[in-house]
């Protein structure tokens, strides 16, 4: 494996912001040759300088994406961290369906659900068998599920809704799996009724949020860690202007809004945090 240079780094790092918003700091330097190595090889480059200069050049961007699908981050699975799924089921949903139902006597309620750095899928999918699993279908409610990543190769396989047996493997007991899969040799696709609950789309966190419109809930799990923070206060601005005012926000389990917004008032459910609008 070919070892990057403290210059080349600093040249990588900067342009990988410039491209994703993903902030690499020094330390970070086995990730670029990890993820970067088999681009290095496949384009037949000797240094990552060289890399560098290719994907400048090349103005289809068809190496800035492999560069963008190889740094940012898929790990992901199915029901991932469970209590954001017990609370949409038993707080935030219910919740949700009376307050639209009130709103639109004779008409189906409607739920509108991002999913931001959506990656491969699992979580638009798992949020689609927690709706289906307490009765909330598309015969009964205008249902809009909208995943989003930065990654065409993750938005590729979320919109075919294929995964191998380690990825089922993680998250889904064998009931969900029989339910709401179909195998196909060594792999298992989601079924149609399920796939066809959800949208993928490309989309920076980093860019504007334009075309979105307004969301009942947003999840944006797991991915603040990978910008700074004055990034990470533009994000969450952005992300309140696409927030319906009674609407619900979700991070991760592990990360909080101290320091990052003061946009958001935190609540608790049970064992789980979500946050609203101030």
């Amino acid at each position: 494996m070919i070892k990057i240079t403290p210059a080349e780094f600093d040249v990588l790092a900067k342009y990988i912001m410039e491209i994703s918003g993903i902030a690499l700091t020094k330390g970070k330097e086995y990730l670029i040759e990890t993820r970067l190595n088999p681009i290095m090889e496949e384009l037949g480059c000797k240094s990552y300088s060289e890399l560098h200069k290719k994907a400048k050049a090349d103005f289809k961007k068809n190496i800035e994406n492999k560069i963008i699908d190889a740094i940012s981050t898929n790990e992901t699975y199915f029901f991932r961290d469970k209590s954001p799924f017990t609370l949409l089921q038993h707080k935030i949903f219910p919740d949700l369906i009376d307050k639209r139902s009130k709103n639109r006597i004779g008409l189906k309620p409607a739920i509108r659900l991002w999913s931001a750095a959506n990656s491969t899928g699992q979580e638009i999918y798992s949020i689609a068998m927690a709706m289906d699993e307490i009765g909330i279908t598309p015969q009964k409610y205008q249902i809009k599920l909208i995943g989003t990543d930065i990654s065409d190769a993750a938005i590729a396989q979320a919109s075919y809704g294929r995964y191998n047996k380690f990825e089922v493997a993680r998250g889904l007991d064998r009931n969900r799996l029989n339910k709401y899969f179909i195998q196909e040799g060594e792999y298992w696709k989601i079924k149609d009724e399920i796939r066809a609950m959800a949208q993928f789309r490309k989309m920076n966190l980093m860019k504007p949020f334009i075309g979105m419109g307004k969301f009942d809930i947003i999840l944006c799990r797991n991915v603040m860690i990978y910008f700074t923070e004055e990034d990470r206060r533009k994000i969450y601005q952005n992300i309140a202007k696409v927030l319906e005012p009674d609407g619900y926000l979700i991070i991760g389990s592990t990360e909080s809004l101290a320091n990052n917004s003061d946009l958001f008032v935190s609540k608790r459910y049970l064992n789980s945090i979500f946050y609203q609008l101030c």
